[in-house]
């Protein structure tokens, strides 16, 4: 379990499955990161028995009252098409609309990161969004992702489509500098 001075990112639990679907539903959230809405508590228990169970995999929750309110994860070597190397992973994230402009993603990705650099020893994490997701694009740069490519027709499997990919990266070294500046 990771703590921030706001949230917990802990194992996702069978037990979160209804607040799964209730954020997972929404057209807003899962279709610009990829993924289809879910349909039914069901299919948001299967996400979590199949898709949300990575070594690194979290539910983001408020420390308040520990209810999953999110994703985030470190998407290891093996799991991710970004790299294939065991000291670079991918970092993926979302969280429910009633909760965003509350900071909450950014406290969670840097305490990610944290753990990505300290604890699990990775010298690159990457990071992307599809053409359009201004939101991310923002995240990434906020917490200092550096841009790296654009891939156009990239396939997006769970929609059946194709879009435009944009990639960023954030080094150790990078996440060090950014670290020295804030103290």
């Amino acid at each position: 379990m990771l703590k921030t001075e706001r949230l917990l990112l802990r194992k996702w639990q069978e037990s979160d499955a209804e607040s799964l679907f209730e954020y997972a539903k929404n057209p807003k959230i899962g279709p610009i990161a990829g993924w289809p809405p879910h349909k039914s508590v069901e299919e948001s228990l299967h996400v979590i028995r199949n898709v949300l169970n990575g070594a690194e995999s979290y539910a983001i929750c408020e420390k308040e009252n520990g209810k999953a309110i999110g994703a985030i994860e470190l998407i290891l070597n093996g799991h991710t098409d970004m790299t294939d190397r065991d000291d670079e992973c991918e970092l993926g994230y979302w969280l429910g609309q009633p909760f965003w402009g509350r900071g909450y993603v950014p406290e969670a990705v840097r305490e990610i990161l944290r753990h990505g650099f300290e604890d699990i020893g990775m010298r690159t994490i990457w990071c992307g969004y599809y053409d359009g997701n201004q939101k991310s694009k923002r995240l990434q740069e906020k917490v200092g992702f550096v841009y790296h490519h654009t891939c156009e027709n990239v396939p997006v499997p769970l929609l059946n489509e194709t879009r435009v990919g944009h990639t960023n990266r954030m080094t150790k070294e990078q996440w060090e500098k950014i670290n020295e500046m804030q103290f």
